[in-house]
């Protein structure tokens, strides 16, 4: 996890702007938002996310997929 946040990026997040910082497409953002699997609200007609529970819910699930994997 990273200590310093990303300078191109601020404390709110659009759809393309978390697009581009987890490298994944927007149509997956949507889904995981409209399934409230993704942390953020919905403003109107557009989605914003706060970057810190973005981070947050990015390592919650790292480390409990480490769990659930069998350790050798």
């Amino acid at each position: 996890m990273r200590d310093q946040p990303d300078a191109r990026f601020g404390d709110v997040l659009t759809i393309d702007e978390l697009a581009v910082y987890l490298k994944i497409s927007r149509s997956t953002l949507y889904k995981l938002a409209r399934e409230g699997k993704l942390p953020g609200k919905k403003v109107g007609r557009h989605w914003r996310f706060q970057r810190q529970a973005v981070d947050r819910w990015l390592t919650g699930g790292m480390e409990k997929r480490e769990r659930e994997e069998p350790r050798e």
